[in-house]
């Protein structure tokens, strides 16, 4: 009993002194919110008070943005000149795109507690700059990835970066003077013009070639070849007009599209226009979507292209467009074994042909095991699937039996506003069955793994392979797939906090490598996630816009760095994903590290094999 009251006395002695020292951090913060406004000179400050924090911590962001906005008001040159008698009001919009990414890491001081709460939020004024230093960045990243996609043909990707990076751009206060130094000819440009001139270059360099009319019921189905420099792009969004209205966006690969029109109109009058400002695609990115919606966009003029088969020769351009992409693919046929005798394959694929474009499938069914025609009625069902142009079908042999490559499919959806175009690679077993299908890779992803010469021909083929099915799986919805080709202690890496965990095969972090801000989950966590996603989207669609493909030493572990697009019915993002896959078991690959980022880290870059130890 003595021990009970003696903690009893203790509790009420120590509650003075506690609510002692309440009052006298109260006090302190009372006084430095004084010191700071007595200081006008070095900080800016907003204030606020609410019922939650939340509440108070808004509205005080909210007043600071109102005092950066007029210390910073006379550097946005940029936007001012373009729109002088509205800049006002503009310029307001665009500082408050900042403050979601970056001013809630201002300095902040909190007085009283709910509901009574206040909020003090300060920086001094030499740190405000470093505010645009992080969409700066962004912007430069933007123009490196336009660059290296344009190298690499692909299209849509340069001219959705380089738009993006004007857009940014114009929200910038430096946007005006931000110049960049060309990683190959080492030349400085002022981004402001070269920018658009690297647009505008772009789309006077496309040239769309009409192929052949098909008729189906009352559309017409118009086959269109598209090239940059006289080579076939990788990949160019493109809307067309129909008679009546512009299209949805169609998205051709590899140099082909396709546009459906009524039977009844004059493809000859069809009018062309190349998609740059990709908003839907904006969505991956929270402040690129706040700054989109917050601007005027700028008109291109040079995106209202012709068709140049319009002209006395249409077959013989048609046929120059067919000798490019002829000259392109011969780049991996010296790879690829081919199959001499392929009259029963072209068959085959000349039924089933027929059987797509009837809609009548039962037909074809004999020709595929269970898994086959398991994965070729999804496919036929994946967003209203139809031939697109005529396919040019090669075998070639493998271990396992042959593969066809390939038939061009293109897909639209019913809720959303694109369509593309996807390579069909149909998988035989030595049983004569088809047993997989996947959407093929570009041609200039297939070039950048076929042309490593030092790797075993069977490695090549089957990191081929195994990116095509992994990237058809999440189309297709393979849930159980995806879980078979994850190591059962895979690390996956999905967020802001990485820590060090062991991985199979003796694999791990090296100690010196601190990897921060990234969050993990176990593979059961993420094909629960991935469930959920699959069950919410009508469609998923992933866009290998880049990949860096490096081999560990001995054996026959991989890494492979992708940027990869992500796009969905309701969900789209952008970033490097890295996975680690162990191929030792050619027929079963295993994903052991699974890494998404955002954007290349300020301090470590990419995860890629440098931060693993074997």
């Amino acid at each position: 009993m003595r021990i009970v009251l003696s903690f009893i006395v203790l509790i009420y002695c120590a509650l003075p002194a506690m609510a002692q020292s309440k009052r006298t951090e109260e006090k302190q913060v009372q006084e430095r919110i004084a010191q700071i406004k007595n200081q006008g000179n070095v900080y800016l400050w907003g204030e606020a008070q609410g019922k939650t924090l939340n509440v108070a911590d808004r509205d005080a962001l909210a007043d600071l943005i109102g005092q950066i906005s007029t210390s910073v008001e006379s550097d946005f040159t940029l936007i001012r000149d373009e729109n002088p008698d509205g800049f006002g009001e503009t310029f307001n919009s665009i500082v408050k795109t900042y403050s979601k990414a970056t001013l809630s890491n201002t300095e902040r001081l909190v007085a009283g507690k709910e509901p009574k709460v206040t909020v003090f939020r300060y920086i001094k004024r030499t740190e405000i700059r470093k505010i645009f230093v992080a969409r700066r960045n962004k912007i430069i990243g933007f123009v490196e990835s336009a660059q290296r996609a344009e190298r690499k043909l692909q299209i849509a990707d340069a001219l959705r970066y380089y738009y993006w990076a004007q857009t940014l751009l114009r929200s910038h206060p430096d946007g005006a003077t931000i110049k960049m130094t060309d990683e190959e000819s080492g030349e400085q440009h002022l981004l402001a013009s070269w920018i658009p001139e690297q647009i505008n270059n772009i789309f006077n360099n496309i040239r769309v070639t009409k192929g052949d009319t098909k008729i189906d019921g009352s559309f017409r189905q118009v086959e269109l070849f598209f090239t940059y420099k006289n080579e076939p792009v990788s990949n160019f969004d493109f809307t067309y007009w129909d008679g009546q209205d512009w299209s949805n966006i169609v998205s051709a690969k590899d140099g082909r599209g396709v546009a459906e029109l009524p039977a009844i109109f004059d493809e000859t009058k069809m009018d062309l226009k190349g998609e740059y400002i990709f908003t839907g695609e904006a969505t991956i990115d929270s402040e690129l979507k706040d700054v989109m919606e917050t601007i005027e966009p700028v008109p291109y003029k040079s995106s209202n292209l012709q068709l140049s088969s319009v002209s006395a020769k249409p077959k013989q351009a048609q046929m120059e467009i067919q000798k490019a992409q002829e000259e392109t693919a011969a780049k991996t046929e010296s790879f690829f074994e081919y199959v001499q005798n392929d009259v029963d394959y072209k068959r085959i694929m000349a039924e089933i042909e027929r059987s797509v474009i009837s809609r009548t499938y039962d037909s074809v069914r004999k020709y595929f095991d269970e898994d086959g025609w398991d994965m070729f009625t999804k496919l036929v069902n994946y967003g209203r699937a139809r031939i697109c142009g005529t396919p040019d079908y090669r075998f070639a042999k493998t271990d396992e039996g042959v593969i066809c490559r390939s038939m061009p499919l293109v897909f639209n959806f019913p809720n959303n506003k694109n369509s593309f175009v996807e390579d069909i690679v149909f998988e035989f077993g030595t049983d004569g069955k088809i047993h997989s299908l996947s959407f093929g890779l570009a041609q200039t992803a297939l070039e950048g793994i076929t042309g490593k010469s030092q790797w075993s021909e069977p490695s090549r083929l089957t990191l081929i392979r195994f990116l095509e099915n992994y990237k058809t799986a999440y189309a297709l919805k393979r849930l159980d797939y995806i879980s078979s080709i994850f190591a059962d202690d895979a690390l996956i890496i999905v967020g802001h906090v990485l820590k060090k965990q062991p991985v199979q095969d003796a694999m791990a972090i090296e100690p010196d490598k601190q990897i921060v801000r990234y969050t993990k989950q176990t593979k059961e966590q993420y094909i629960n996630n991935l469930d959920i996603c699959f069950r919410s989207n009508e469609f998923i669609n992933l866009r290998f816009a880049d990949s860096e493909i490096r081999k560990a030493g001995n054996g026959e572990i991989y890494g492979i760095q992708i940027k990869q697009d992500y796009f969905s019915s309701n969900y789209g993002d952008t970033g490097y994903l890295f996975l680690m896959v162990d191929l030792n078991d050619r027929e079963s690959p295993v994903i052991h590290v699974r890494a998404w980022q955002p954007e290349k880290d300020p301090e470590f870059g990419l995860i890629d094999l440098s931060s693993f130890t074997f």
